[in-house]
């Protein structure tokens, strides 16, 4: 009796893609290549994906989906404010990186060329901002019409860099279970959050001794 052969969907690409870029250090070399090995046809390859650098895209962003999708599960998070609501999301979502490591810092690292390395994140960055424009709340939005001082796109476009600088010193951590990484998001975001109420001093002033003894000190 012939098996039944496994039905091709999204996710099992991407697992595929995930699997093999893990096993043999490298990108597959052609989605003919990468559909060969893995035993299904380029038609259904390309009823999901047009080419094998649009999953790379699709990973990261999966990466914000699944985040978002768990932050949801719990009851709790509608009732927290902004700033709480961030740093769950920071926190569950590089949770969600860690379990995947080794893929994320091999396909980053691979790139030198910053504007490829953006490229590639250009997915979780259009999702990032869709959250972000979620859970921005009415007292946010009345407070900076009153104070002219951090418009909604701006606070959008400032918390992107705040999340690649994370990613970084996340990539570079070398603590265990990433505990600075932890440290560098709380201390990050709750800066972020002072300086947009213009109160900035202690939190930043905190957030660059935090740095300055990883990044200068620790040398």
């Amino acid at each position: 009796m012939a098996t039944k052969k496994t039905v091709i969907t999204k996710d099992k690409i991407v697992s595929m893609y995930m699997n093999y870029v893990l096993e043999y250090s490298e990108k597959p070399k052609s989605v003919y290549h990468f559909t060969k090995i893995n035993d299904f046809s380029e038609t259904e390859f390309y009823a999901f994906f047009g080419t094998t650098e649009s999953i790379e895209k699709e990973i990261f962003k999966m990466f914000l989906e699944k985040t978002v999708e768990l932050l949801n599960k719990n009851k709790d998070y509608e009732t927290y404010d902004m700033k709480s609501k961030l740093l769950s999301f920071y926190f569950t979502f590089f949770e969600i990186l860690t379990a995947n490591r080794s893929y994320v810092v091999m396909t980053l690292k691979e790139h030198n060329n910053q504007l490829k390395k953006l490229m590639q994140l250009s997915g979780l960055r259009n999702s990032f901002k869709n959250y972000l424009a979620e859970i921005v709340s009415d007292d946010f939005r009345t407070q900076q019409e009153k104070l002219q001082n951090f418009q909604e796109k701006t606070f959008q476009e400032t918390s992107w860099i705040q999340l690649l600088l994370a990613l970084k010193f996340w990539i570079d951590d070398s603590s265990p279970a990433f505990e600075k990484t932890d440290i560098y998001i709380e201390k990050s975001v709750k800066a972020s959050f002072e300086l947009m109420n213009i109160v900035p001093l202690d939190s930043l002033i905190d957030f660059g001794k935090f740095i300055f003894k990883e990044k200068i000190y620790n040398k």
